[in-house]
């Protein structure tokens, strides 16, 4: 059996990752493809993502047990993808995570057969999305931006998704990718 690709999903912070993943998610039978959930240690009901909440020493006694295949730090956070995902691409399938761009060039490392999705939009867009959301002040808003505009992502196999409009444009396009049959690709220890 051909192994599944690891699709990472990444983009800034309120771009439509979530929204889009769920659009592909409730579009694709069991059998096509697997979504991560996400390890976080932030408050289940803190908004957006649909994520696996942990305590601090959770998250950490979980990581020294080797039980993340990709982790990180972010806005106060950590995040992490169960080792889990491994055996979901043994098996075949290909799996959608959501990623983190600052750690895109560690993920590409651990598994060099990857297809990177960068979501993009018009910045006017991202910060009336963030005012929505309601998670932030206006200046941590502002600074969201100044990253979102001034964040480079590079990678041979990358995909850019413009996700400025409809979210049916989008989610059409990350579900084209998710049903791509698997590449060959092994995690690199």
């Amino acid at each position: 059996m051909t192994p599944g690709t690891l699709i990472y999903v990444i983009g800034p912070s309120g771009c439509g990752k979530d929204s889009l993943m769920n659009y592909a998610r409730s579009r694709c039978p069991g059998g096509e493809a697997a979504f991560a959930h996400r390890y976080i240690t932030r408050a289940a009901d803190a908004g957006g993502e649909n994520h696996v909440a942990l305590l601090p020493d959770e998250y950490q006694g979980r990581l020294d047990s080797g039980l993340f295949a990709l982790a990180w730090d972010s806005h106060g956070c950590r995040y992490g993808v169960g080792a889990e995902i491994d055996q979901w691409m043994e098996a075949g399938l290909n799996v959608v995570v959501n990623g983190s761009r600052a750690y895109l060039p560690e993920a590409a490392r651990r598994y060099p057969g990857m297809l990177p999705v960068l979501v993009t939009l018009d910045l006017d867009i991202l910060r009336q999305r963030l005012i929505l959301r309601g998670r932030e002040t206006m200046d941590e808003i502002e600074a969201r931006l100044d990253r979102a505009g001034a964040y480079s992502v590079s990678h041979p196999a990358l995909v850019r998704l413009d996700n400025s409009g409809e979210l049916s444009d989008g989610g059409r396009r990350l579900l084209e990718l998710v049903r791509r049959r698997p590449a060959r690709m092994r995690r690199a220890v």
